[in-house]
C-alpha cells in the first residue's frame, strides 16, 4: 500500500463527502423546520436525473440546459409533495409524517419503474465533463473538480442565505420555534416552501454528480445515498446545517477509507459500515457530534 494509493482514497472521500454533504444540508434544513425526516429526499434526486437523462439522450438537449430544467421540475415535484402529503400532517406526530415520507419514497420509486423499468441504463456524460486531469499522484476528471466547487459554492451561498436574507432568518426563526415565528407575521408556509425548494434542487445537483461519477441510472439509485446523507446530518448533529456538512465528510472519508483498506472480502459491506457508524456516534453522542440537546418545541 502506498502513500499515493492512501491520498487518493482520501480524495475520493472526499468527493464523496461533498456529494453527501448537498444531499444532507437538505435533510437538515427541513428537519430543522418541521421535525420531519423526509426520506423522499433522494428520490426527488432520481427523478431528476431521469429528466436529464431523457432530456440529453432522446430531445438532443446539451447537459447544462438539461440540468436546469431539472432542477426546475424537481423543485416542483418537492413543492407539490410538501403540499399534498406534508402539509396536511404537519400537526401530527413525528412517526405520522415519517411513514408518510416513506410512503412518497415508494410511490416515486415504483413511479420511476413502471416508467423506465427496473433495469439499470448508462448515464454518460459529454467528454468534456469525463476528461481526465492529473493532479500531482492524483487523478481527478472534470466532474470529479466540479464536484468540489460546486459544493464550496452551495455551502457560500447557503451561509449567505441564512444569515443575510430575510427569508434565511425567518427559517432560522421558524427552527427555533414555529408557532412563535408564526404569531410575529412569519409566513411558515412561505418559509417551508423555500427550504424544500432549496433541497429538491441541491438533490438534482447532487444526483447528476453521482449518477455521472457512476456512470448508470435506475430506479433506486437516490435511496441509498440519501439513506447515507441521512446518516451524515445524524451523525453531524440533525437540524444543524454545519453538522450535517461534517458529518457527511466524515461518512464520506469513512467509507472510502474502509473499501480501499479492508480487504476485498469485506468491502462489500461497505453500506453497513455507514450504519454501524452512525450507531456508536449515537451509543456515546445521541445529539450527534455537533448537535445540542432540545427539549420540546412550542
Amino acid at each position: 500500500m502506498t502513500a499515493s494509493y492512501v491520498l487518493s482514497m482520501l480524495v475520493s472521500g472526499l468527493k464523496l463527502g461533498s456529494i453527501y454533504a448537498i444531499v444532507a444540508i437538505g435533510y437538515s434544513i427541513v428537519y430543522g423546520i418541521l421535525r420531519l425526516i423526509n426520506f423522499a429526499h433522494g428520490d426527488i434526486m432520481t427523478v431528476g436525473v431521469y429528466l436529464v437523462l431523457v432530456l440529453m439522450n432522446s430531445l438532443g438537449v446539451p447537459v447544462v440546459a438539461c440540468i436546469v430544467i431539472s432542477v426546475g421540475f424537481s423543485v416542483i415535484v418537492g413543492l407539490l409533495i410538501e403540499r399534498l402529503a406534508y402539509r396536511p400532517l404537519r400537526d401530527s406526530t413525528e412517526e405520522t409524517t415519517l411513514i408518510s415520507s416513506l410512503a412518497v419514497s415508494s410511490l416515486l420509486q415504483n413511479l420511476l419503474q413502471m416508467v423506465f423499468g427496473s433495469q439499470r441504463k448508462p448515464f454518460l456524460l459529454p467528454n468534456w465533463l469525463t476528461q481526465s486531469h492529473k493532479l500531482g499522484a492524483v487523478s481527478l476528471s472534470t466532474i470529479n473538480i466540479l464536484t468540489f466547487i460546486i459544493t464550496a459554492v452551495f455551502l457560500i451561498a447557503l451561509y449567505f442565505i441564512l444569515t443575510r436574507t430575510k427569508i434565511g432568518m425567518a427559517m432560522r426563526a421558524c427552527s427555533e420555534n414555529m408557532n412563535a415565528a408564526r404569531l410575529m407575521g412569519i409566513n411558515v408556509n412561505r418559509v417551508v416552501m423555500f427550504a424544500f425548494a432549496i433541497g429538491s434542487g441541491m438533490a438534482v445537483i447532487a444526483g447528476v454528480l453521482l449518477a455521472g461519477e457512476y456512470k448508470t441510472i435506475y430506479p433506486t439509485l437516490g435511496f441509498v445515498p440519501g439513506l447515507k446523507a441521512f446518516c451524515a446530518a445524524v451523525v453531524g448533529g440533525i437540524g444543524s446545517t454545519g453538522g450535517a456538512v461534517a458529518g457527511a465528510f466524515i461518512i464520506g472519508l469513512a467509507e472510502m477509507l474502509f473499501a480501499g483498506l479492508m480487504p476485498a472480502s469485506v468491502t462489500a459491506y461497505r453500506d453497513a459500515f455507514v450504519f454501524l457508524l452512525m450507531v456508536i456516534v449515537l451509543l456515546f453522542r445521541p445529539n450527534g457530534l455537533f448537535g445540542h440537546a432540545e427539549g420540546g418545541r412550542s
